[in-house]
């Protein structure tokens, strides 16, 4: 069965707490019970990294290339900042979607580049953890064979 890496970067720890009226009140792990489940619902399995450190997440993106097909991204303000994380990304050749929560064009400014976005199959914002259901829906279409 594909596997799918659910790769969640800094405060993203903090969801249910953190900024309830930009977050919502959804916990870091009812987001990955939902996107475990959409994945199961795809015929996919999951694993899910979170961390608040760069290298960390470098490393789980270059670890996925061994035994995933995709990726499901919210790499935070790492979004904005990380060309180390755009490289991995790029450098193992994986479809992945990036996600956001919230509406990231709608905040401040230095939220609305990403370096993610211009290597990504799909962008998905605003639509809170809905998102992360929507982006494994993506990947499992771009997952499927081709008929015939």
């Amino acid at each position: 069965m594909p596997r799918l890496l659910l790769l969640n970067g800094p405060n993203l720890n903090l969801l249910g707490t953190r900024e309830p009226a930009v977050y919502g009140s959804a916990t870091l792990a009812d987001v990955e019970e939902l996107v475990r489940r959409t994945a199961e619902e795809a015929g996919l399995e999951l694993r899910a990294v979170q961390s608040n450190s760069e290298g960390a997440l470098v490393d789980a993106v270059q670890a996925a290339r061994e035994d995933c097909a995709g990726l499901v991204v919210n790499a935070g303000a790492y979004t904005h900042t990380s060309v180390a994380l755009r490289d991995a990304l790029s450098g193992v050749a994986l479809p992945f979607v990036e996600v956001h929560i919230s509406n990231v064009h709608a905040r401040e400014e230095f939220r609305h580049h990403s370096y993610l976005a211009p290597i990504a199959s799909a962008v998905i914002v605003g639509a809170g953890i809905q998102g992360y259901a929507f982006a494994v829906q993506r990947l499992a279409t771009l997952l499927a064979p081709a008929d015939g």
